[in-house]
């Protein structure tokens, strides 16, 4: 085992932040490191907090690391912020809102930058988790960049899905168009207390039991909270755990880890061979020639490629 990976395995922070740190840097390291947490993971109850900018996410998650704290649950966060599209930079400034837990030995909190990846997450987030699995957390709350409808990456990563809406965030119309809400596992009515609350409620409702196809014989809940001063969470945590044992006692949790491990295997071989191709078009002389004919369109290019690489003939 890898002695960084042992590191975690008994609790040391700064073992942690390191090989976050490795994987998101994509380290040489990076796949022994995976390898030797993969055994670690499907521990943590996953909960993906998703919805738009403003929503109250962060405040929603900080309370909820509170509310687990007080049940002793080690609490994992993994708090997405957008890269900038001409630094590259990121703000990181969920880590900053959450600075109350900072010196609490049971949550380990850890932002990063989304760098280009559009589906909400950031490129290196789903092998992150395997770190805080390993670390012990028995939940982690991954909170994504907070774009929009496009948003979809969280659905492929998490077990349970919260969409976080506010009242006055568009009409019912537009919400119901959105993508977005096809993956959502639970609806979270953040900011209840402000004006047209009654109405968005009503409106996710009727939504809810018309228009949603209900996936894993699930209806999604509507949560209403009012982050800031802690209300509703109680019952947000309790349909949370409900999700949960609806997934384990269905067979839906092992069904999903089975399917994210042949994805995350498909995705591995992909990048295989795209660096295989990548290393014959530096150093193979006739794929250079091909790529450089002026006579062959890229359907005959691609074609005579492939003719080179005797197990893809067919």
């Amino acid at each position: 085992m890898h002695e960084l990976v042992n590191r975690i395995l008994h609790g040391e922070k700064r073992a942690v932040a390191r090989v976050l740190t490795l994987i998101e840097n994509e380290d040489s390291e990076k796949p022994n490191l995976l390898s030797d947490l993969y055994p670690y993971a499907g521990r943590a109850h996953i909960i993906g907090v998703t919805g738009a900018p403003g929503a109250g996410k962060s405040t929603l998650v900080d309370q909820l690391i509170r509310l687990l704290r007080g049940f002793g649950l080690r609490v994992g966060v993994l708090a997405v912020d957008p890269s900038s599209p001409f630094t590259g930079g990121a703000l990181l400034g969920d880590r900053v809102r959450m600075s109350a837990h900072s010196g609490d030995e049971g949550v380990y909190i850890r932002s990063m930058g989304s760098r280009g990846n559009l589906g909400g997450l950031g490129k290196a987030s789903k092998d992150m988790l395997y770190v805080l699995e390993a670390y012990g957390c028995d939940a982690i709350l991954l909170e994504t960049v907070g774009v929009g409808q496009a948003e979809l990456d969280v659905m492929s990563v998490a077990d349970t899905v919260a969409l976080v809406l506010t009242p006055g965030s568009g009409d019912a119309v537009q919400t119901a168009k959105a993508g977005i809400m096809e993956i959502a596992d639970l609806f979270v009515l953040n900011k209840s207390d402000l004006p047209g609350a009654t109405a968005l409620l009503r409106e996710l409702r009727l939504m809810i039991s018309e228009r949603l196809s209900h996936k894993e014989d699930w209806v999604p809940p509507v949560v209403s909270t009012t982050a800031s001063d802690g209300e509703g969470l109680g019952e947000l945590w309790s349909e949370l755990v409900r999700h949960r044992t609806h997934l384990k006692e269905h067979g839906y949790w092992e069904q999903r880890r089975k399917q994210r491990f042949q994805e995350e295997t498909l995705a591995l071989v992909h990048q295989q061979f795209r660096d295989f191709v990548k290393r014959h078009i530096e150093t193979d002389r006739q794929w250079q020639e091909v790529l450089q004919s002026e006579t062959l369109n890229p359907y005959e290019s691609a074609k005579q490629l492939l003719s080179t690489l005797p197990w893809l003939k067919n």
